[in-house]
């Protein structure tokens, strides 16, 4: 496409129905919109932004759920006729779709996709979605690392040449690898948003630069395979397959599951691989919490500008597939909350599993530009595609299983444990007296230790063996039953074999320091 063309194209697609009147205030600009796209919108922009689309328009709020480590209030703008407030958007008795951007701050184009898209909701276009969907649009997750802007950041993307914000937060934490332990204030917040506004789909947006491939976009669905089958089905089957067609029969870009070639000199079989089960990413907790998580990665390779545009379009196409099947969307979350859980085996360790066939894979090329101001190499995307066939490794299988218990039993003394359980919002009873009862303890084995440490951990493994025991429990034991809608979660975090749970977070090493029983009992069958 000629680049004055595509940049017309673009900015049509951007602006939309921003337009002025005489009876209008001039729509707003993001940072990124008034600088030409050289540059991104911070914080205090962003923040602005909001509150004036809010003012323009009755069927947008601003409010807060929660504050990052250095006190930026996190903003959520609540898109419906609503006053913002969780009860009145749980009343609604509509779709409830919470997107998130900038939870890795340098990946900035998901921030001014939303900016863009709210403009255009606060002066009337999508006017159907408020009947069927609330929109719960949080631009910024990582607020302090939105600030930590250096030209340098994003080592081979396109764009902003302004620069962009940092990967981790405040802490050093990378806020995808939190969603489990909780360590930052941010994934608390989160958490709590979650809780109060329980909203059925979760989008995560983000950029990818990782192999060069041929797609405009990458996403995923949930990858645990502890996930409910019906969600699953619905993403791989329905969903992601008809917004995939609907933006190439009429934007013409390729999107696909997401994935990278093994690197150099690795030993894996060569494939298009997936990145990983674990829900310490969001898409993955989003699926254990029994709801839709749906993972988007634009090429990071593309013009800024362009990347914005992709990104947008898809959400755009994901929220009109939800306007259309929103009953169909909340039933298969309000059946997976009710699905039957204790006594099924469930998975604690997985390996990826390979495609029965081999797939057309689009890889892609790049060429090699200079950043302006500071010489260094960046990556443009070229219009070439090169289908390669391959296998795909975009699932995973287990490899060793448990049985989910009817409840665990946890002493009052973790406290630890127990208000990291409460964060998640995982609800619980506790003994008033001391109760003695035939309980599974698990016999540990071994304990070992990853050699390298990873966002302040060395991750923790434990080996052994389920044994009956009889236990007098104390006044204050937790009780905590599977037969609630958070059973899944509570397996994956509590499980001592678990491969994303508490034991592997360190959360309970001064409680296993010189044990030989794992603190945490469960319930015999």
């Amino acid at each position: 496409m000629n680049q004055s063309i595509r940049r017309a194209w673009i900015a049509a697609l951007l602006f939309g129905t921003a337009t002025t009147t005489a009876a209008q205030d001039v729509s707003p600009l993001t940072r990124a919109e008034a600088t030409g796209f050289m540059e991104t919108t911070r914080y205090a922009e962003a923040e602005a932004f909001l509150h004036k689309v809010a003012d323009r328009s009755p069927h947008i709020t601003v409010t807060s759920f929660g504050y990052s480590m250095e006190g930026r209030t996190l903003w959520l703008a609540v898109v419906g006729d609503t006053d913002g407030s969780a009860e009145s958007v749980r009343q609604s008795g509509k779709t409830r779709v919470y997107i998130q951007a900038n939870i890795h701050a340098g990946e900035v184009e998901g921030k001014e996709a939303m900016l863009s898209l709210l403009r255009e909701i606060g002066d009337g276009a999508y006017r159907d979605w408020r009947e069927s969907m609330i929109l719960l649009i949080a631009p910024i997750y990582n607020a302090d690392g939105n600030e930590r802007i250096a030209l340098t950041n994003r080592r081979f993307q396109h764009g902003p040449t302004g620069g962009m914000g940092q990967r981790p937060n405040a802490q050093g934490y990378d806020l995808n690898r939190d969603h489990i332990k909780l360590e930052s204030p941010e994934a608390r917040s989160l958490t709590r948003m979650l809780r109060d506004y329980d909203p059925h789909v979760l989008i995560d947006l983000h950029a990818t630069n990782g192999t060069h491939h041929g797609y405009h976009l990458t996403y995923s669905p949930p990858l645990h395979p502890n996930t409910v089958e019906p969600i699953v089905s619905l993403l791989r089957n329905r969903l992601l397959p008809s917004v995939t067609k609907a933006i190439k029969d009429r934007d013409g870009w390729d999107f696909y599951y997401y994935g990278n070639l093994p690197r150099e000199g690795s030993s894996r079989q060569r494939g298009w691989y997936t990145f990983d089960h674990r829900p310490r990413f969001g898409n993955n907790y989003a699926g254990l919490r029994n709801r839709i998580g749906i993972l988007s990665e634009v090429y990071a390779y593309l013009p800024f500008e362009e990347r914005i545009a992709v990104t947008r379009r898809f959400v755009e196409e994901l929220l009109s597939y939800i306007h259309t099947d929103g009953p169909e969307i909340r039933q298969i979350v309000a059946d997976a909350d009710t699905t039957p859980l204790v006594g099924q085996q469930l998975a604690v360790r997985v390996e990826f599993e390979r495609s029965d066939t081999r797939k057309d894979i689009l890889l892609g090329e790049v060429v090699t530009e200079r950043h302006p101001l500071t010489g260094r190499p960046m990556l443009r995307r070229i219009e070439r595609q090169i289908p390669t066939r391959m296998y795909e490794f975009g699932t995973f299988t287990p490899t060793e299983t448990e049985r989910v218990p009817s409840a665990y039993y946890i002493p009052g003394t973790l406290t630890d444990v127990i208000d990291r359980l409460q964060a998640h919002g995982i609800v619980m009873t506790q003994f008033g007296v001391p109760i003695t009862r035939e309980v599974e303890r698990f016999k540990i084995e071994s304990s070992t230790f990853a050699e390298r440490e990873f966002q302040g951990h060395r991750e923790r493994t434990l080996t052994g063996f389920y044994q009956l025991a009889e236990v007098t429990m104390m006044a204050g034991t937790r009780i905590i039953h599977l037969d609630q809608p958070l059973g899944r979660l509570v397996f994956t975090l509590l499980e001592p074999r678990s491969d994303d749970g508490f034991v592997n977070w360190n959360v309970l090493d001064e409680a296993l320091s010189d044990a030989d029983l794992y603190p945490i009992m469960r319930s015999v069958p």
